[in-house]
């Protein structure tokens, strides 16, 4: 376990290579520290720029229908409900920013705090899936940012011909966010599938047998997890996690062929050599 074996050639332990609990909490002290320092220092960039971050922020906003908005509709103008709204808005953004431009930094310190406790193939294939796992978490974000005035256009269809939505700022922002994140984590789910049957706890078999089940526990999620709870939004988030999940179905098939048929040559062989015969190693 990573709590227990050596992260670092420096780092202070006994005869075996473990190190302490003392040793284990100053790394990881010194991790968090890392991580507070990039996502302040994308905090300071994303207050400097926050004029075209806020403009890219707002983007499906603006593109809503003119009748969803203030006045003649010809501004996308958002509500700031307090004197010192505006303030706390530029650090929102500016915090949001940071958090995003220094992924590959606190991605890196938990990657490092972690990768001492897998073994040598986890590592190797571990690497391989979080490369992947970054565009994938991109274009699950992206795809939320091009269908969400779509979801909005529904939610505020709602609103009665005699009514006016004031949209508070930080609801828009809180509303953005969660669809970036939501989008960006489903995305993810069939790469852990894929992962967990690689590193063996997760079979083809076990999966393909209650796929319906897991089709529709998609919808569900899907329903459940968008905060506009509109159908378009369910749908945009619900047919690419079940396109993600045949991929990593099939993925998971044709491994656990090839896994089945090198335990069964290795059987095979084995037995040969118990009988006398001649033994040859199989590599994987």
């Amino acid at each position: 376990m990573a709590l227990l074996k050596r992260s670092t050639p420096s780092a202070a332990s006994d005869d075996d290579g473990r190190m302490s609990l003392m040793d284990h909490i100053r790394e990881l002290r010194n991790r968090i520290v890392k991580i507070i320092l990039g996502v302040v220092a994308g905090t300071i960039v994303g207050f400097i720029f926050f004029d075209p971050i806020w403009d890219f922020m707002t983007g499906p906003f603006c593109r809503l229908p003119a009748a969803y908005k203030m006045g003649d509709g010809t501004e996308c103008n958002l509500v700031v409900g307090s004197v010192t709204g505006g303030i706390f808005i530029n650090l929102k953004v500016a915090f949001m920013f940071g958090m995003v431009v220094s992924a590959p930094v606190w991605l890196y310190q938990l990657w490092a705090f972690v990768t001492p406790g897998l073994y040598r193939n986890e590592k190797r294939y571990s690497f391989t899936f979080l490369g992947i796992a970054v565009p994938l978490f991109l274009s699950g974000s992206a795809l939320a940012y091009l269908t969400m005035d779509k979801g909005l256009s529904l939610l505020l269809g709602f609103v009665p011909e005699n009514a006016i939505a004031l949209i508070d700022v930080n609801d828009y922002l809180s509303f953005l966010m969660l669809m970036l994140v939501i989008f960006g984590v489903s995305f993810l789910l069939p790469l852990l599938m894929a992962f967990l049957n690689i590193i063996g706890v997760l079979r083809y078999s076990a999966v393909a047998k209650h796929q319906r089940m897991v089709v529709f526990l998609m919808f569900v999620f899907a329903a459940v997890a968008t905060p506009s709870q509109d159908p378009f939004t369910m749908l945009a988030l619900g047919l690419p996690m079940i396109g993600l999940f045949y991929v990593a179905l099939a993925f998971m098939f044709f491994r656990d062929r090839k896994r089945d048929a090198l335990d069964a040559q290795r059987a095979r062989l084995l037995e040969e050599e118990l009988d006398g015969g001649p033994g040859v190693p199989v590599d994987d």
